[in-house]
């Protein structure tokens, strides 16, 4: 087998080459360490620390909070107020964000050359959950919520439900809540409280005109059977004025209880 010659000029040439290699790498690798020490020490990248109550003063720009605790939401960055943005761990300050509560969604993005932009998409409350302790908020996945002050909500009570339920279980109550008032349509909202400490035997308190009453509805058919509850509902007032709880489990009849 023939043997292969490589000329001493061909060998000088791979080794310049792989020199060159070699150099453009760790000048690569050099430059590279520098901007980043330059981006993480440099003060002009360093968000401001300084006591303030408007996130805005430390370079914190934030949106779509409206009911999310603003003093919560500064402690999530409390660490890094004096520090370069480009320092900040964005997906675990996300991670914490989404741990305050009212936060249903949030991003962080950095902005040249020391700000940070916070967008926050808030939980939308469907009722006010009726607990031993007394009143909180709660949206269409069971997340309960601490009312905020100085702040009205006029939404229907929901009773069933326990701080120590698991999410799970919350949100399968409050789906079979909002099941029910949407089949209602319009008349929902004459619905003061629907009771689902057995989602499978709902009932509801409803303001007529002249009384509250308690309807029993089942598991299914509500509007139909609520439709046919209206529909004899004066003629039913007239003979019972003193009945407040009317059973419509059974399609097309009316107990009174």
């Amino acid at each position: 087998m023939p043997k292969v010659m490589v000329s001493s000029g061909n060998r000088w040439r791979l080794w310049l080459r792989v020199a060159t290699w070699c150099m453009a790498a760790a000048s690569t690798a050099f430059a590279t360490r520098e901007i980043r020490r330059f981006a993480f020490t440099d003060p002009r990248f360093a968000l401001k620390d300084v006591p303030a109550r408007d996130m805005a003063a430390n370079g914190i720009v934030v949106e779509g909070a409206r009911y999310a605790s603003r003093a919560r939401l500064i402690q999530v960055f409390a660490p890094d107020f004096g520090h370069s943005v480009f320092k900040i761990p964005l997906a675990e300050r996300r991670r914490r964000l989404l741990a305050v509560d009212w936060v249903e969604e949030a991003s962080v993005s950095r902005i040249w050359p020391n700000r940070l932009v916070v967008r926050i998409r808030e939980r939308t409350p469907v009722a006010f959950a009726n607990l031993h302790t007394g009143f909180l908020l709660v949206d269409a996945q069971g997340v309960l919520l601490a009312p905020p002050l100085k702040t009205r909500f006029a939404l229907p009570v929901i009773s069933g439900l326990t701080v120590d339920q698991p999410e799970e279980e919350r949100r399968t109550r409050v789906q079979t809540m909002l099941h029910f008032m949407n089949e209602l349509g319009r008349a929902a909202d004459s619905v003061s409280e629907v009771h689902v400490e057995d989602p499978s035997d709902l009932h509801a308190t409803v303001q007529m005109k002249d009384r509250a009453v308690e309807l029993w509805m089942g598991d299914q058919n509500y509007t139909s059977r609520y439709q046919n509850f209206i529909s004899h509902y004066e003629q039913i007032r007239n003979r019972s004025e003193t009945v407040s709880t009317f059973d419509l489990r059974i399609d097309g009849s009316i107990i009174t209880k």
